[in-house]
């Protein structure tokens, strides 16, 4: 019976599981597998029992095997050739005056193909650099345009809390987050307080978020006066840590009940609308859209078409060529970007 291995193919990417007929391999020795991109050297993090229940059992490949000393030998050339590679780039970069930065460079075991992976703020031609890294290495070159949030993945960096950035850390796939979000666990809306590293709104903000979902569902609406048992009553505060809300009387007394001890009172409000049979709890608002990075740009070129593939590239031709900026991409998610103001009309 095959044996299923979770791998890591780097330190910052997700585990992907393969099939192994050796017996010998454990957790943490370093394998050989074939990818989609080519061969890699991955270190085994998982034995598992069986294969995720959305992963096709023929999407699955095998392990090749373990790694051996002359392996280690190419790892250290293709280590090497990354760091020259690297400075190679950035020096056509800066030759050409290209708006973009260079974040890491991967080369494939078998020096298949060399992978750039970089960030640009703005649309840019990099059609020239291609025609640069062909003809210098003579294998296919892959440009990958990142989020900034996947860049300080792959850099490493340390949050406001003190800790290693949890994208760098444990993180492996990056959900939406949004302004609501912190506004919803009654955080100041200062951007230097709840943004991290990146920029962006820290990941932090999405761990708990279930939680206050379930707990504003069931809460009345702040700053409105509901009818109950033992009168007229206005939510002033709420409070998830203790599932209690705040409440003023007409006498004005302050209280402060459960949300069981409110629901116990029958609150209603004389001007809402009735509620919906089934009891089904009404949303405020509409949730956030995933963003994801599909719309970043990838442009791969081999030594045997580079010529070809540049020659009748006009201007027409030139947008499937630009990098696409991942500030739209991610402004999306913040809501932290200043709007132009709208004239009123008078």
């Amino acid at each position: 019976m095959k044996r299923i291995l979770g791998l890591k193919f780097s330190h910052y990417g997700q585990i992907y599981f393969f099939y192994c007929d050796d017996p010998f391999i454990g957790r943490g020795d370093r394998v050989l597998a074939e990818t989609g991109q080519g061969l890699g050297i991955a270190t085994v993090m998982t034995l598992a029992e069986r294969l995720p229940d959305d992963l096709p059992p023929e999407n699955v490949r095998e392990v090749l095997r373990k790694v051996t000393d002359e392996d280690l030998v190419t790892v250290e050339e293709n280590d090497t050739l990354t760091y020259d590679a690297h400075r190679f780039c950035e020096a056509r970069i800066r030759e050409r005056q290209l708006d973009m930065k260079l974040v890491d460079v991967e080369v494939l075991f078998d020096r298949s193909k060399l992978v750039f992976y970089f960030t640009a703020p703005t649309r840019i031609d990099f059609r020239e650099l291609v025609k640069d890294l062909v003809r210098e290495y003579h294998t296919r070159i892959e440009l990958r345009q990142i989020g900034v949030r996947h860049e300080t993945q792959m850099l490493g960096a340390v949050g406001s809390c003190g800790m290693v950035c949890c994208c760098r850390r444990f993180l492996r796939k990056f959900v939406p987050v949004t302004i609501k979000m912190a506004k919803e666990q009654n955080l100041f809306l200062n951007p230097s307080k709840i943004s991290g590293i990146c920029g962006r709104l820290l990941c932090c903000l999405s761990y708990e978020q279930e939680n206050y979902d379930i707990f504003h569902s069931s809460c009345p609406r702040l700053g409105k006066r509901y009818q109950t048992n033992r009168g007229p009553m206005k939510v002033l505060r709420a409070n998830m840590f203790r599932n209690s809300v705040a409440l003023l009387t007409d006498a004005n007394e302050e209280l402060e009940l459960t949300l069981d001890e409110w629901q116990a009172l029958e609150p209603r409000r004389p001007d809402a609308p009735p509620r919906p049979e089934g009891g089904e709890v009404r949303t405020e608002g509409k949730p956030a859209a995933s963003r994801t990075h599909d719309e970043l740009m990838v442009v791969m070129a081999d030594p045997e078409t580079i010529d070809d593939a540049f020659a009748d590239c006009d201007e027409a031709d030139q947008a499937g060529l630009d990098a696409l900026g991942d500030a739209e991409s991610d402004n999306a998610e913040e809501g932290l970007r200043p709007r132009k103001k709208r004239k009123r009309k008078r």
